[in-house]
């Protein structure tokens, strides 16, 4: 009997004791099963994931755009559900960021005098029962009696106050508090309706350079009175001053304020450009309008089956993926480059705010495939990066280069795009800034540290870990995480080593090969695990992997499955499939998660709040480093484990607000509930394989932009799935029958159905040696 048909068998026994029922696939409603009609906005709750360190924001913005207008409660990032007053509502937020950056400008309506500047002092107490949030729009009710409306366009947010019948109806606007840490802002009142601001600050995880902002500020009827202030001194009837300005309206008769205000990186006149081009309509009319364009967005897959909480999830995930990375230049193609000067993007549109080590492993495929047209332009707005800063970024914010997180993720970053067919009359010009990146490091000058280990990577053949190295430049180190930067780096490799060699590049693409390999280096056969090594070579820190050093976020128990260049190298290196399989079930508490799968989610996996990274020898489906690992049974000969594993992880997002697993990091986690729920998911980051699981849904219309992807959209079927029937029996490809359990980016070009039979038991599907996704040579 064959190592896969007994463990076929044991699992049919364990399956027959199991739950038959989860979190994930609930009892549907009469009519769940029908294809979703009527508006996909409505299944949007922008409130997922605004508690618990989700970090996720529920105001209002428009899909990428620059303005995402949300109210600030205290929390360091912008929002907490958790809390109950607010401070402001201010102009720039990130979706679900793990440090404080943004909340510039906020502004809050209030009645009586001005007599405070503090905006922790002056907030205003709300209750949720009066507050409301849907895709393009956000509304509550504030215990001063003024009820807020907010609603954006791309680069300006509009605001609608309904006062209580008062003399003294104000608008604070706080241009010295935001999120991030403030160095100097101006104000000025320009005329009885309009308001104008320069802000500076700077911030995110480390002390960031600087960066500016402007906004002006229109409203929609002439200020009865208005005044600034500096500091705690307030003057009645200044136009200027340092950190913030009040104007004040009589809503005795007329209880209605609107205001749009605009925003530019670039400088006054381009919030003046922006708002001349985005703004004089009502705000009825731009929240219609940021409907529509949701509307659109959400509408490119149409899903049938499932619970209404399943598909309020999807959408929900779906929704946050389209939030980032975000509009950067004006409506006139101007914006601030990385080397401070102002640009011209001429026949694209530049994009800004670069979470690249979290979103290259699943959002990027996710919008290659979904939004091809932005993300040909974001792919560019990259290249453009290096050409006016001189390196390519690591985790860029608006203008500025934080250097947060680790690694090389800008190089699989653009090999999908390169993969998915984004970077048509590019493919030379991206290439070489990766060679280049790739083969050095940025100059002293420069902001960015890129490969900051390369030096030592290229010689030795591993990042080596010099806890304690003096930091040359802002934000994290390389030589912080040598194991997991050796394994990060290796994985690079291998993708521009693909690139090179479809290029034509043969010497390149055997050297990238060659040092793909270098994961070998920082496997400790003593332990059978990944672990670091000091400047000398030797093996360092504690020999437990759940314990070990030089894993950023993560254990070696984590990253050990991080080698999707070389799966079955990895395999052999642990001691075969059943090694593998031995190690995966561990990882994963596989008998206990077929038992209870949502408990094992909850309890097992998920082992302290979003930040828990370290001291762990299971999965951790709340952070980057796990994100592909589910899918590595694909590899070891048992598929149906890794629908399991999905399914259970799946049960982790709900649709409240505590419902998001981890930060969602500019829609990462997002984008992975998305494509892991419909069955199919970049296992090769960076190069086009697409791995396969079992989908949630019953069908799934994915619509496609043809001037990308010629087939138009494809559809994928799973009559009957559930949590009960979750194992593919079958796959058929156009009609075909397909037994692999991948598909290729070439392959999906031209795919119009992907249809699975499901069954109550794993089958053989999927088991033959050859099955697995390929190493890349």
């Amino acid at each position: 009997m064959s190592h896969t048909t007994m463990a076929l068998r044991r699992t049919r026994l364990c399956l027959a004791g199991a739950l038959t029922a989860s979190a994930l696939f609930t009892a549907p409603a009469a009519g769940a099963a029908e294809a979703t009609d009527g508006h996909l906005a409505d299944l949007v709750n922008p409130f997922i994931g605004s508690q618990d360190d989700g970090n996720t924001f529920p105001g209002a913005a428009v899909p990428f755009g620059m303005v995402q207008f949300s109210p600030d409660t205290g929390h360091s990032t912008g929002y907490d559900y958790s809390q109950h007053r607010i401070r402001g509502f201010s102009l720039v937020h990130l979706s679900g960021v793990g440090c404080a950056i943004g909340g510039d400008l906020p502004v809050l309506p209030t009645t009586g005098d001005v007599t405070r500047t503090d905006y922790a002092r002056y907030a205003a107490g709300f209750r949720h029962a009066d507050e409301a949030a849907s895709p393009g729009y956000y509304r509550v009710g504030l215990d001063s009696g003024v009820t807020a409306e907010l609603t954006a366009t791309a680069r300006t947010g509009v605001q609608r106050y309904t006062f209580p019948a008062t003399g003294k109806a104000n608008v604070l606007l706080n241009a010295h508090q935001a999120l991030h840490k403030p160095v100097s802002s101006d104000v000025e009142i320009l005329d009885d309706r309009t308001v104008r601001t320069r802000i500076t600050g700077h911030g995110f995880c480390r002390d960031s350079a600087p960066y500016t902002v402007y906004t002006v500020t229109r409203f929609s009827r002439p200020f009865a009175a208005y005044g600034t202030w500096n500091g705690t001194a307030l003057t009645p009837g200044s136009r200027a001053g340092a950190d913030g300005a009040y104007v004040r309206f009589d809503t005795t008769r007329d209880r209605t304020v609107e205001a749009t205000t605009a925003l530019s990186y670039v400088d006054a006149r381009g919030a003046e450009v922006n708002l001349r081009a985005e703004g004089g309509r009502s705000f009825d009319a731009v929240r219609r309008q940021a409907r529509d364009a949701w509307e659109r967005r959400l509408a490119g897959v149409r899903v049938q089956g499932g619970s209404p909480t399943l598909r309020r999830t999807f959408y929900s995930s779906l929704y946050r993926t389209f939030l980032a990375p975000n509009v950067g230049g004006d409506a006139d193609g101007r914006y601030a480059g990385w080397d401070r000067r102002i640009h011209r993007a001429q026949g694209f549109t530049y994009y800004q705010n670069w979470s690249l080590w979290d979103t290259y492993r699943t959002q990027a495929q996710a919008l290659a495939l979904l939004a091809p047209r932005e993300a040909r332009d974001m792919a560019l707005s990259v290249l453009r990066i290096d050409e006016d800063g001189g390196w390519l970024p690591k985790w860029g914010y608006g203008p500025v280069e934080t250097n947060i997180m680790t690694g090389d993720p800008v190089t699989p970053f653009l090999t999908t795009a390169y993969q998915m067919g984004l970077l048509k009359g590019y493919e030379e010009r991206a290439y070489r800034v990766l060679r280049r990146n790739a083969d050095g490091v940025p100059p002293a000058a420069n902001a960015g540290v890129g490969r900051e280990a390369n030096a030592e990577y290229l010689a030795d053949g591993f990042a080596p870990y010099l806890k304690g190295r003096p930091h040359t430049k802002v934000g994290d180190s390389d030589y912080d995480h040598g194991a997991s930067v050796t394994l990060e780096y290796a994985l690079s490799d291998a993708m521009l080593g693909q690139m090179a060699r479809d290029l034509g590049h043969g010497a390149d693409a055997a050297r990238y090969a060659a040092r793909a390999q270098n994961y070998r280096n920082v496997f400790d056969p003593s332990t059978g695990f990944f672990r670091a090594r000091d400047a000398a070579g030797a093996f360092t820190g504690d020999p437990d992997p759940a314990r070990g050093i030089g894993f950023h976020e993560g254990t070696a128990w984590q990253y050990q499955w991080l080698v999707p260049q070389d799966l079955p190298g990895v395999i052999s290196l642990i001691g075969g499939e059943r090694a593998a399989n031995a190690r995966l079930d561990s990882f994963f508490a596989y008998d206990r998660l077929l038992a209870d799968p949502a408990r094992t989610a909850r309890q097992v996996w998920v082992h302290g709040n979003a930040y828990a990274y370290y001291n762990a020898a299971v999965y951790n489906p709340m952070n980057e480093p796990d994100l592909i690992a589910p899918y590595t049974y694909l590899s070891t000969g048992q598929p149906w484990k890794t629908t399991d594993v999905v399914h259970a992880a799946l049960t982790l997002f709900t649709d409240g607000p505590t419902g998001m697993t981890g930060n969602d990091d500019l829609g990462t986690m997002s984008a992975w509930n998305v494509l892991s729920s419909l069955g199919l998911f970049p296992v090769q980051p960076g190069y086009g394989t697409w791995g396969l699981s079992t989908p949630v849904f019953d069908r799934a219309e994915v619509r496609l932009d043809r001037r990308f992807w010629p087939s138009g959209g494809f559809t994928v079927t799973a009559p009957g799935t559930s949590a009960a029937r979750r194992y593919v029996q079958s796959a058929r490809t156009d009609g075909s029958d397909y037994r692999r359990t991948y598909l290729t980016t070439g392959a999906l070009r031209s795919l119009r159905s992907l249809a699975f039979t499901v069954g109550s038991h794993p089958s053989e599907w999927g088991t033959s040696p050859e099955a697995g996704p390929p190493a890349l040579k």
